[in-house]
């Protein structure tokens, strides 16, 4: 079966992502664990939980893929920055154990023209800060394109992100599908290739979702602008192969396109028929 969903508002609550990540016909979903533009969190409603659990017990619902806030930069040059970062994702990952085992998705940041490696050692240092061995919750680094002085652009600086993490059991990897082609993978005439080198350099163990996304740029153009499923530079038939991959089928995939509730629902319904039983 195919694992898929959108990402949804939190503003109503568990429950309510739920019920419509029914209504689109998905078993998973998305949502920002606070203000993406910002710092605050929506206080946590036990009931909500509790009847959100038994909703997505009921019907098959797979993991979660959390998403920390846009704000959140844990190798930014101001160190009230990194306090923030840091804060803000120890938080959240209490947070997410209220429901538990699902994923924790972030940006790995921009190094503001300090250089990766440092970016890469302040990344490393937060998530050795914040990890514990008592959690439940997978934090997941995600594939960036590479616009500015983005860290994560290639497989080598996330590789190099993990191997500095002591918990390594707790991260993994999301793959954006946007981010890579934008960053000078070739899904459309190389899939097997990118996966092949994915697996070489991080290891097909460590990609735990797949964020399935368009792009309206050419592969390389590292600029980070998302389109609808089918209406971009990537096109329908090599996401569908996306989708459909050994390595990958198995995987939760979280639409970011620019839609509404019923785009959704559209694009949802036209990769499910391309489904490959």
């Amino acid at each position: 079966m195919l694992h898929i969903g959108s990402h949804l508002s939190f503003a109503k609550g568990y429950n309510a992502m739920g019920k419509e990540a029914l209504e689109l016909k998905a078993d998973t979903f998305a949502f920002f664990t606070r203000n993406p533009r910002g710092g605050r969190a929506k206080a946590i409603d036990a009931s909500d939980v509790e009847a959100f659990l038994a909703l997505a017990a009921a019907h098959g619902f797979v993991k979660l893929v959390a998403h920390a806030p846009y704000t959140m930069n844990p190798c930014a040059a101001k160190e009230e920055l990194r306090t923030f970062a840091r804060e803000t994702m120890a938080d959240d990952l209490q947070r997410m154990e209220y429901t538990p085992g699902n994923y924790y998705n972030f940006h790995p940041g921009s190094h503001v023209k300090q250089g990766v490696a440092a970016g890469i050692d302040l990344i490393a240092a937060q998530l050795n800060e914040v990890l514990v061995p008592e959690q439940t919750t997978t934090v997941l680094l995600e594939t960036m394109a590479g616009k500015g002085t983005e860290v994560g652009r290639s497989f080598e600086e996330l590789r190099a992100i993990l191997d500095r993490v002591n918990l390594r059991d707790k991260v993994g990897v999301c793959l954006d599908t946007c981010h890579v082609w934008d960053a000078g993978y070739d899904l459309v005439a190389d899939l097997d290739g990118v996966l092949s080198e994915f697996d070489r350099i991080i290891g097909l163990d460590r990609l735990k979702a797949i964020h399935l996304n368009d792009s309206l740029n050419a592969c390389g153009s590292r600029k980070d602008r998302h389109a609808r499923i089918g209406e971009g530079q990537i096109g329908l038939g090599a996401l569908v192969r996306v989708i459909n991959h050994p390595a990958l089928r198995e995987l939760p995939f979280i639409l970011e396109t620019p839609n509404d509730h019923d785009g959704y629902a559209a694009e949802i319904a036209l990769l499910r028929s391309h489904w490959q039983e």
